[in-house]
């Protein structure tokens, strides 16, 4: 092992797991404003035999209670105690592989929105940073807790351990990619590291110093612009999704309309949630292009839709959770019996409020206005909103997470000085979330993960708060949510196997979102605050967070099917998942199932992002590539 002195604090330990001799020598680079040093390493082979070996770069810091960062990938304890979702969980002194739970974890790098890996201890914390890959192959990232002692770790190449995760409870074992040394060989790795001060959020400049140095080496080309790609998705929602009998958004539509013998009906998943995956936000996204572009047909649907919802509320006052065509109205997707989700009830209470300023209509109004005066009855006296409310009694069966943060959102843009006091309460109490830098349980399907919806929820949340109060708090609020929920994002363009579909089309991930350490699959959700975004760099005067808004419009503006057959598809039908990594699915794939909500989502950025321009008076969207 050698010892390298970090000249700006701490020091770096390298060495070769595997059969020696190796001789190690590196060099310091200058200091980025962040504090960050590039360490350029010469590793050689001294041996007169091939021997297989794994570079470790190592960085130790005192922390008997640490926490992690590796971007998109881990967050803390990653997994709460309480979450029933099974994926990886840091637990000191814990070495339980079957049930995901240990002191100690490696995972390949394209895992992470940033190959980077973070720890803070009780004076202050640290950081790794590499690419994806390297001269000896696909990177790793690692940390482990020994004692009161935490040390992150970059593995050249990769080891992932205690045990692999590909999506389920079930675990894989354990994998290693290997590199065999060759007698003389000598590589040459670059990696860079700081100290990081005591405050979590330290983060967040050094992952924007960090993208930056990227951005030359990460082009993402959109397919189409703008204009055409809501034209796009618009009609993939009408032709693909809109069922005008009973007047729904079916979540989910096979690409393959032969595979079952029946027109694919069979493979499309006959049911429709309020929102979130479906329902109300991409009705009125599609309400809102018909209504610029003159499309009767389109606010005809949006408006069949929205009306079906607003007319089968449940029997506690708000909005059921799913609707199914064998079965009717029903809850959400939770093991719950007759519990109905926060979130899901206020995104489409949310976009209600929204579609009510295209289209007053007085059955809408009334819907709008059940769902937020029985939420707003229902909150606790702390703030708490709820997380799990039965549907027939109005019971708040759960209190766990912040997924009534999406109602802090409802409220505030609904008006009305109850519903703004009831969305103060309700961001004071969500806060503590944003400042412990762990945001979890907004997603029906994912339990109490924390995940990049999470800080959407959280966005949306705060900038509408401000938007209300003029509040500078608000504002503070929603920049540190943004920061989250950018963590999430990539930056820079996964290598793909040259004959995956993902690496036959040139797909760039940068701006492409994991959807959390469950979910590791990138995604295009992160669109559907693509005009908070906007709006934040405005109130900030810092363009930042409206080009990572736009650079993920361009992202999802690739891979999309204009004419029938392309991408293996339809026109209209866009994928919910892009698989970045092995998880799920082998990496280079997608998801040959188009989904409503990615259609929508789409739809909605571009709308957003055109009447931004508008109201702008620009030459050029805000949203080019």
């Amino acid at each position: 092992m050698v010892t390298f002195r970090d000249p700006g604090g701490g020091e770096v330990t390298v060495e070769v797991l595997g059969e020696g001799p190796f001789a190690i020598d590196g060099r310091w680079g200058e200091p980025l404003p962040s504090g960050r040093r590039e360490l350029r390493l010469t590793v050689r082979h001294d041996g007169a035999a091939p021997a297989p070996g794994t570079v470790r770069v190592g960085r130790t810091l005192p922390a008997a209670d640490p926490w992690w960062l590796i971007p998109g990938l881990f967050y803390g304890e990653n997994r709460p105690a309480a979450c029933a979702r099974i994926f990886p969980r840091f637990e000191a002194g814990a070495d339980r592989p079957a049930e995901m739970v240990s002191a100690r974890w490696g995972f390949r790098a394209d895992r992470a929105a940033t190959p980077a890996v973070l720890v803070w201890g009780e004076d202050g914390g640290a950081a790794l940073i590499a690419d994806e890959e390297s001269p000896l192959g696909p990177t790793g990232l690692a940390f482990e807790q020994d004692g009161d002692r935490a040390t992150i770790a970059l593995l050249f190449p990769y080891r992932e351990y205690p045990v692999t995760y590909y999506g389920s409870a079930l675990p894989l074992p354990a994998r290693a990619a290997e590199h065999v040394w060759q007698p003389g060989e000598t590589r040459t790795l670059t990696l860079a590291t700081c100290a990081l001060p005591a405050d979590r959020h330290a983060y967040a400049p050094l992952l924007r110093e960090d993208r930056e140095l990227r951005l030359p080496g990460a082009p993402v080309t959109p397919w189409e612009s703008v204009a055409s790609a809501a034209g796009i998705a618009a009609d993939g929602l009408y032709r693909w999704h809109y069922d005008p009998d009973p007047g729904v958004l079916l979540e989910t539509v096979g690409f393959d309309r032969e595979v079952s013998g029946t027109n694919g009906e069979r493979v499309d998943r006959q049911a429709m949630h309020v929102g979130w995956v479906s329902g109300i936000p991409w009705a009125v996204a599609l309400l809102e292009h018909g209504l610029r572009t003159g499309r009767a047909e389109h606010v005809a649907a949006a408006e069949k839709v929205i009306g079906f919802v607003c007319a089968n509320l449940s029997p506690s006052g708000t909005f059921w959770g799913t609707w199914y065509r064998h079965a009717g109205w029903s809850q959400s997707w939770t093991p719950v019996k007759d519990a109905l989700h926060a979130r899901t009830l206020g995104e489409a209470t949310l976009f209600l409020v929204r579609a009510l300023r295209l289209r007053p209509d007085p059955e809408w109004a009334a819907a709008a206005r059940s769902n937020l005066d029985v939420m707003a009855a229902r909150q606790r006296a702390d703030g708490n909103l709820g997380s799990l409310h039965h549907a027939a009694t109005g019971e708040v069966l759960s209190w766990s997470g912040a997924s009534g943060l999406t109602w802090v959102a409802a409220l505030a843009e609904a008006g009305g000085e109850r519903y703004l006091a009831a969305a103060v309460r309700a961001g004071e109490y969500y806060a503590r979330f944003v400042h412990d830098e762990f945001i979890y349980g907004a997603p029906e399907d994912v339990d109490l993960a924390p995940t990049s919806e999470d800080g959407y929820a959280a966005v949306l949340a705060y900038l509408a708060l401000h938007r209300r109060t003029g509040e500078r708090r608000w504002l503070e609020l929603a920049r540190r949510a943004a920061d989250w929920t950018l963590t999430f994002r990539y930056t820079y363009n996964v290598r793909f196997g040259p004959r995956t579909p993902l690496g036959v089309y040139g797909f760039a991930t940068r701006g492409a979102d994991q959807a959390s350490p469950s979910n590791q699959h990138v995604h295009a959700y992160g669109l559907v605050c693509t005009a908070e975004l906007i709006e934040l760099s405005r109130a900030l005067g810092d363009p930042y967070y409206a080009e990572r808004a736009a650079e993920t419009l361009a992202c999802f503006r690739q891979l999309l099917p204009a004419a029938d057959g392309d991408v293996n598809g339809y026109r209209g039908m866009i994928t919910e998942r892009y698989y970045q990594t092995d998880c799920f699915q082998p990496k280079g794939m997608y998801l040959t199932l188009s989904h409503a909500w990615s259609a929508g989502v789409l739809l909605l950025a571009c709308e957003q992002a055109l009447a931004a321009e508008r109201a702008a008076g620009l030459a050029e969207p805000v949203s080019a590539g």
